[in-house]
């Protein structure tokens, strides 16, 4: 079939080819700061307070059931913003790609962060493409910064954790770590899971607004999921914390894939779940509000910040009994966002 309708080496190399590809992104991305095709993007974010923050995104296949790298890459920046208080404003997308892979995936890519970003309000507004040679990457690889605006007067961060705080979770786990394994190793497995790949900005926009400032800290909890991200809350807090179980929602497919894989639910990546420390007198508000927006209709308190010197994490047990909840060992899945 030979090399066309493929990467070639030559679209990283200056030319004629890379223009084309250039062009891909700036039509697909089009707006007004973008069309400078300057070697930066000059801002006049409103406000005197911004948010910032960069990733980079691996995932393995770059389609999976419920999303693609580029809806991934928007939402996971999106949401890092959205947790710090921040309505996302801007991003950059920098693509480094492997010499075969064909045009159209890219494009399919390409145009769906296009659509996520626009759905978002969120405008991509510079960027970078780099050509690596056969076997030298695999496929696709996104990096993103995105730059948010922070609301009047938002403090949010582990600091500002108390002992009697509640945890609410904003929905199941799991979903995006089974979507990708399921698809990454060929299972079929009675009802697919779809991954939970999704921008939070309403949810996190609509639970601070019920909050009146009770939210104390919250986070996506991504690669490690839930456990995890609930161990960095306790380490950086210094507070202990108590989740149940039988609180935390899993789907039943998901549950069954982690008994039939011998996986941890608690330990999968999500990537349009939250988690959400807040002061208990406002948790039913916060609860209420976050079940009213689709994103959050599963939405539950699992627990509670403890008092005393421990920065442990426990988990109650289904049948009452309490075991410590560590930071993942190794690595469950690779190459998952």
């Amino acid at each position: 079939m030979g090399e066309a309708g493929r990467i070639l080496l030559a679209h990283g190399a200056g030319g004629k080819l890379s223009h084309r590809l250039i062009e891909l992104f700036v039509d697909a991305f089009d707006n007004p700061v973008l069309q400078q095709l300057n070697d930066q993007a000059v801002l006049d974010p409103p406000g005197s307070r911004i948010a910032f923050t960069t990733d980079s995104y691996v995932v393995d296949p770059i389609f999976f059931p419920g999303g693609d790298i580029g809806r991934l890459s928007v939402c996971g920046t999106v949401n890092d913003l959205a947790v710090g208080g921040a309505e996302p404003l801007y991003m950059s997308a920098s693509f480094i790609i492997e010499e075969g892979l064909p045009l159209d995936e890219l494009e399919r890519i390409v145009h769906s962060m296009a659509r996520e970003a626009a759905s978002c309000g969120v405008k991509i507004v510079t960027g970078d493409t780099k050509v690596v040679e056969r076997g030298k990457g695999d496929k696709l690889f996104i990096n993103t910064a995105g730059v948010g605006r922070v609301r009047d007067g938002m403090e949010l961060g582990p600091s500002r954790i108390r002992p009697g705080d509640v945890v609410i979770l904003s929905g199941t786990v799991g979903d995006h770590g089974m979507a990708v394994l399921t698809k990454r190793k060929g299972l079929e497995i009675d009802i697919p899971v779809e991954s939970d790949c999704a921008p939070l900005h309403t949810l996190v926009a609509a639970m601070i607004d019920a909050s009146r400032g009770g939210i104390r800290a919250m986070r996506d909890p991504t690669r490690g999921g839930l456990a995890t991200i609930l161990n960095e809350l306790c380490e950086s807090s210094g507070c202990g914390m108590l989740i149940e179980e039988e609180r935390i929602p899993v789907r039943s497919e998901v549950r069954g894939g982690c008994e039939l894989l011998g996986l941890d639910p608690l330990y999968l990546a999500n990537e349009g779940k939250l988690v959400a420390v807040v002061d208990r007198d406002c948790a039913t508000a916060v609860l209420e509000a976050a079940r009213k927006n689709h994103l959050g209709r599963d939405a539950a308190l699992i627990g509670e910040v403890l008092e005393g010197p421990s920065a442990r994490l426990l988990l109650e047990t289904s049948v009452g009994n309490r075991r410590i909840l560590e930071k993942l060992s190794g690595e469950q899945l690779p190459r998952i966002c």
